[in-house]
């Protein structure tokens, strides 16, 4: 159980439900982190872009606000250092950090692994390596099967605020890289044609590292946002929950009438009291003489 102590810790003072709708913690550290804590080279540009390379050069990620568009995180893997990526990941930049995290934790964990591991291409029907696997972490929290069109496998959450769509058939391995128009697309908003947030991914990227960001989303628990920071369409759609109860009220006049009545020595019960009377007794008859 989480003490006070422990959620004034916490970097927000509200929780966001569903976590698909709490949009970006505005920084990038905690989802670099795992690729910079291995020891990957990482240099910024002059317009203060932020690109890590790990020691062999075949995996690449750039953090890039100042990018051309909206692809504040692009991912990519390679074969041959020199050679085209075997597969490419884009995040937005309004997409929940704590998602990149979950990919990025994963990403460093099947670097170490070795190539087998963070290039293992998607095959339907092999274990660990079948794509629909990426889906079943979604499936398991409610979300439901969906066929918006031709060639097209969806899931959709609850609140219809988010889904993933899956692309079969062949597809443009740049568009893939450079355009929406990949395997795989995560989103969240009203629509996806108009999403608040989105990820792609292409065709070649490991199940296991689609998995990770499918179970951080579907993940019941709520992220923590600053509310002033929040975006007005969170406001209207989620559930702000605040991470701190209130404070107790401040007490009212008749409070302060209570407490100093409490405060008073307790009557003494009427038996208690000694009564003394200024007439004497009459007194008893002696005994005869």
């Amino acid at each position: 159980m989480t003490s006070h102590d422990d959620l004034r810790t916490i970097d927000g003072d509200v929780f966001v439900s569903p976590r698909h709708l709490a949009s970006s913690t505005g920084t990038g550290d905690p989802a670099l982190a795992p690729l910079i804590d291995l020891g990957w080279d990482h240099h910024y540009d002059e317009d203060s872009n932020l690109y890590v390379s790990a020691p062999d050069r075949r995996v690449r990620l750039g953090y890039l606000p100042e990018g051309e568009d909206d692809g504040l995180w692009r991912i990519n893997a390679y074969k041959d250092s020199f050679g085209p990526p075997a597969w490419g990941v884009c995040f937005n930049d309004r997409v929940p950090t704590e998602f990149v995290q979950a990919f990025t934790t994963v990403l460093a964990t099947a670097y170490e692994q070795g190539p087998d591991a963070y290039l293992a291409r998607p095959v339907a029907g092999i274990d660990e390596h079948d794509p629909f696997l990426a889906v079943v972490p979604l499936l398991k929290h409610g979300w439901e099967i969906e066929r918006p069109r031709w060639g097209v496998f969806a899931v959709q959450a609850p609140d219809g605020l988010a889904g993933l769509e899956f692309t079969t058939g062949d597809l443009d391995p740049e568009a893939e890289l450079t355009t929406r128009d990949a395997r795989w697309q995560l989103w969240a908003g009203k629509s996806i044609d108009r999403p608040v947030w989105y990820a792609t991914a292409s065709t070649d990227t490991p199940v296991a590292l689609l998995t990770a960001v499918t179970q951080s989303v579907a993940d019941p628990a709520p992220l923590p946002r600053w509310r002033q920071e929040t975006f007005s369409y969170i406001k209207g759609m989620a559930q702000l929950t605040p991470i701190l109860p209130p404070g107790p009220p401040a007490p009212t006049p008749l409070d302060v009438q209570r407490a100093a009545t409490s405060r008073r020595p307790a009557a003494l019960p009427a038996t208690s009291v000694p009564r003394w009377s200024t007439t004497s007794r009459t007194a008893l008859p002696g005994p005869r003489r």
